[in-house]
């Protein structure tokens, strides 16, 4: 089991509001999920406990075979990908030099720790990304969707059994989404023990290696499991509180709002 949450409830303390509310929910090695709901659902807090990067106030998390209050969570961290476009990376780093920091876990590079082992891997990954052209490039120079492949690509240098995806097509163009989804389908095939949890609004934003899905409304588990089961008309509607219709068309998802529900 990759990640297991038995009960989970999140309050701020300071208004004692309700973030997440009795969560149960499963990932397993090499399961691929959507992380969905309206703005305020509670995606963002999920996805942190899950990366051990917060504690709930009630019920437990398991991430990698350890408990949450029971690990040191900087090493539970070291084996955790994430992908977040508010990842703080510096603008002049190369492409080569963003990768290598995923080996160290730092923002700017330490470059004693990087033999040429690890320097080559940073290439690879590059490499299996289809984007080794960039290696040479300033990160602040790069159009969005190669900032979004090179960020996976520094994910992936740890060699994670998790990888966490929030929002990574934010802010992309459709040309940069669709290079983007299909990296994602690449290394789907590619690494079969990979999990993956991706955070978005939209179903378009969907690889068709996507085959899970878990939708929240207001802190609560709406639905979750297969996407054919999840991602439906009448359910979508539910958790965004709008009239939502659904279509699915060679493994891509298409949601189009019909008015308010």
């Amino acid at each position: 089991m990759v990640a297991a949450l038995d009960g989970v409830s999140v309050r701020r303390f300071t208004t004692d509001q309700v973030i997440l509310d009795g969560i149960d929910w499963q990932v397993r090695s090499g399961e691929h999920w959507a992380l969905l709901g309206a703005n305020g659902a509670g995606k963002t807090t999920l996805l942190r406990l899950i990366g051990a990067l917060m504690h709930p106030t009630t019920g437990t998390v398991e991430v990698l075979g350890h408990r949450l209050g029971r690990v040191d969570v900087r090493e539970l961290r070291a084996h955790i990908g994430l992908v977040s476009s508010a990842q703080r990376v510096p603008q002049d780093a190369t492409a080569h030099t963003v990768v290598l920091t995923g080996h160290t876990g730092t923002v700017q590079p330490l470059w004693r720790s990087y033999d040429a082992q690890v320097r080559e891997r940073a290439h690879a990954l590059l490499a299996e990304l289809e984007i080794k052209e960039l290696a040479g490039r300033p990160y602040g120079v790069c159009s969005g969707g190669q900032r979004a492949r090179i960020l996976i690509a520094r994910a992936l240098m740890a060699d994670p059994a998790l990888l966490l995806l929030d929002e990574p097509f934010n802010a992309l163009d459709l040309p940069s989404r669709e290079d983007l989804i299909d990296s994602m389908r690449r290394l789907a095939d590619g690494r079969p023990g990979l999990a993956t949890i991706t955070v978005t609004h939209h179903l378009e934003e969907l690889s068709p290696a996507i085959g899970h899905a878990l939708l929240l409304r207001e802190g609560r588990v709406q639905a979750s499991g297969p996407v054919a089961d999840v991602l439906t008309g009448p359910l979508m509607t539910a958790s965004f509180g709008r009239s939502i219709e659904v279509s699915r068309h060679d493994g891509r998802w298409m949601a189009r709002s019909g008015g308010a529900a």
